[in-house]
């Protein structure tokens, strides 16, 4: 089978903690040559400080095939698409590409706020790919995708976030390229949309026999779409193979995660890491707890700024990847207003709803309406058999993973 993408020894290297200054027109370039021909080589020898976003990353992608990319924050993921959709150049090797790309990195990119839904769409497939008869052609599909009929002519800025999502996925969901290329934005909209879309991802993967590179946290969206998968880490290539292989092996190796390394982790660009820790009660620990026992979680924060509006929310995946269970301050206390300084947050749950198995940990701090720190597998926790409905007998084999009591009553009709 003829490969659709060939990479071969692809690098990224930037250098980080430079303060960059605006463009400089023709004539101030040529006047600070003059004046100091030896600068530049100065301002080089201080870019010391470099960073390897990808170091020679080298895999071929078959035609029609449907391949994931998996990995932590800042392994790599999203640098390596952006350079296969000509975004950004790669440091050191080169990718060979054949067929039609179409990139979904960012959902919405080129919609204006001044121009109606109408005006938007048109925009927008404009700057994906489309030609206007193509467009044209495809209005009405993708009007009822994003649901929106009833504004089309009303500008986008006055569209909720969902609405403004919607539409934004239909346009680029209805591109017709021989490469799809997609990032991470199957995690828009509500739930009932995210069917839509993942939906509309396997018709264009299966039905249609396109190629398909797809980067998701959400481990098992990866493993209903994709046949392979690459595990990046570091920037690194740590294996590739079959979906099912390939995400066993990533689950495993976040067992035994140092937490005390939660500060040090990749954050993105202008965004200080808050999460610096997460434990359990005193003598449990996070890797064992009990099923049906209570138990007190506490995520340590570090908030070099003030943090409006905050929400704190622990998850619970299963070792498959699928996110069960979710405590969120939101919930119980609202919103939150988070000062500078060290803290600590509890949350204190009566009877851990949970059945025996190993379940991954992430973290999350949403200020306002930006996500202020998000912390994947921050911990690996172990639950142990447990009594949680005071009934020795149910310790049986349960469908499901989460505990939840109920009153049953028997009435005759």
């Amino acid at each position: 089978m003829s490969a659709a993408i060939s990479i071969n020894g692809i690098s990224k290297c930037y250098n980080i903690g430079l303060r960059f200054q605006p463009y400089d027109t023709l004539r101030d370039t040529i006047m600070q040559t003059l004046k100091n021909p030896f600068r530049r080589f100065a301002e080089m020898r201080k870019r010391g400080n470099e960073f390897w976003a990808l170091k020679d990353v080298s895999f071929d992608v078959n035609k029609g095939e449907v391949i994931g990319i998996i990995g932590r924050n800042g392994a790599g993921k999203s640098t390596l698409l952006k350079i296969l959709s000509r975004i950004t150049e790669p440091t050191e090797g080169f990718a060979k590409i054949r067929g039609r790309v179409a990139s979904l990195l960012e959902v919405g990119t080129g919609f204006h706020p001044e121009l109606t839904g109408r005006e938007n769409v048109y925009l927008n497939g404009a700057i994906l790919g489309m030609h206007r008869t193509e467009i044209t052609r495809k209005f009405d599909e993708i009007v009822a995708f994003a649901e929106t009929e009833k504004f089309l002519d009303t500008p986008v800025k006055y569209y909720s976030s969902g609405m403004y999502v919607r539409l934004a996925f239909a346009v680029a969901a209805h591109l017709e390229p021989e490469i799809l290329i997609v990032d991470e934005v199957l995690a828009v909209g509500d739930q009932e949309f995210q069917k839509k879309c993942m939906g509309r991802i396997q018709q264009v993967a299966s039905g249609d026999g396109r190629t398909v590179l797809f980067v998701s946290h959400n481990i098992a969206t990866v493993r209903k779409l994709c046949d392979r998968a690459v595990y990046l880490r570091g920037g690194k290539v740590m294996n590739i193979g079959p979906s099912e292989d390939i995400v066993a092996e990533y689950l495993n190796s976040q067992v035994g995660a140092d937490e005390k390394n939660l500060l040090a982790r990749p954050r993105f660009p202008g965004i200080t890491p808050a999460i610096a820790g997460f434990t359990c009660s005193p003598g449990q620990g996070a890797d064992h707890l009990v099923s049906g026992s209570a138990a007190t979680f506490e995520v340590e924060m570090d908030i070099t700024e003030p943090i409006a509006n905050a929400a704190v929310t622990i998850m619970f995946n299963s070792d498959q990847g699928y996110r069960i269970l979710a405590y969120s301050s939101r919930c119980e206390e609202g919103r939150m207003q988070l000062p500078r300084g060290k803290h600590v947050m509890k949350c204190h749950v009566d009877a851990l709803p949970l059945l025996e198995g190993r379940y991954m940990v992430d973290l999350e701090i949403w200020g306002g309406d930006r996500e202020a720190d998000y912390v994947e597998h921050a911990a690996v926790m172990d639950v142990g058999p447990g009594d949680f409905f005071g009934r020795p007998e149910t310790l049986l084999r349960l469908e499901g993973r989460v505990l939840c009591r109920s009153n049953w009553n028997f009435e005759p009709l």
